[in-house]
């Protein structure tokens, strides 16, 4: 199968954008924290990394235009987008486990603050309303959100469980679970609990940061696999083009599909699942339907 350079690098571009527009077109619209029970699961796993990147985008599309250009095989240049776009999130620096941390250590200064202000405060809608003044970066917005509704007459508990689905975090639900059970009339000592949940909360950081610790041993190997062979195939293509020949056929862009790219999917998929954070599970989980929020006087 001998292909020119202009048609293997419009057929690596054609099927490297094709699926990503598939991906953006599965993970649909992020309408805000009401349509976290309709989202689709990858929508949800997008939206944990924040909004898709252009730019990101762009680039693997050159890059994978490219690889197309030299190697002539619309499959490597499908492979090498692909690449470009899923190998940053793993042998790439850790910046969701990163940005996870800052939450957890956000939401216990949080927890720490809101029990300084309830000794001066007239109840805890007023210590909420004022913790939202300094609150953390990381929770910024959320802490804001939850004070604005208070402020606008919303019932105390239905606050707080949307402001919970918006964290969307364990370590969040247990501390909104003892502000609701204090709106509920069961505050007994909030003061000594929301303490002990910012400490728990603090240990859970310090936890986390020794298993990333050991988690950067398979990034270092990872990464070591990744550019011996990515060595080894551009030496190959620049210095020895005919122990590549068998490629050029259809049955030899098969085995490269199948072969090559299935091998290594499998093989970053289960890096990637080593290295994923086993949190456990919520326990406010679905509390904040977009029916309920609705139902809410504003």
């Amino acid at each position: 199968m001998a292909l020119t350079v202009p048609l293997a690098a419009l057929l690596g571009a054609g099927t490297a954008f094709g699926l990503l527009l598939i991906v953006l077109g599965l993970a649909g619209r992020d309408d805000g924290p009401g349509d976290l029970d309709t989202a689709s699961w990858l929508s949800r796993f997008t939206s944990a990394r924040g909004p898709i990147d252009r730019r990101r985008v762009a680039l693997c599309l050159v890059v994978g235009v490219l690889v197309g250009v030299v190697t002539r095989w619309p499959v490597a240049a499908m492979l090498s987008a692909a690449g470009a776009w899923v190998l940053p999130q793993i042998i790439g620096p850790d910046r969701d486990h990163a940005r996870r941390v800052d939450r957890i250590e956000a939401i216990a200064t949080w927890a720490e603050s809101l029990r300084d202000n309830l000794s001066g405060a007239a109840g805890l809608e007023q210590a909420i309303t004022a913790s939202a003044i300094e609150s953390p970066e990381p929770i910024r917005d959320e802490v804001t959100r939850l004070a604005t509704r208070l402020q606008r007459s919303w019932r105390l508990r239905d606050a707080l469980r949307a402001f919970a689905a918006e964290l969307a975090d364990p370590t969040a639900d247990l501390v909104v679970a003892g502000l609701v059970m204090a709106a509920r009339g069961s505050a007994g000592q909030l003061g000594d609990v929301l303490g002990e949940l910012a400490a728990s909360a603090r240990a859970k950081v310090a936890s986390r940061q020794r298993i990333a610790a050991g988690r950067k041993r398979n990034r270092t190997s990872a990464r070591v696999i990744v550019a011996t062979t990515l060595a080894m195939a551009g030496l190959l293509t620049l210095l020895n083009k005919g122990f590549l020949a068998p490629f050029d056929s259809a049955s030899g862009q098969l085995v490269l599909l199948l072969g090559v790219g299935g091998c290594f999917a499998v093989a970053f998929g289960w890096l990637a699942r080593l290295m994923r954070d086993r949190d456990t599970s919520r326990i406010l989980a679905g509390v904040a339907t977009p029916a309920e929020s609705e139902a809410v006087p504003t």
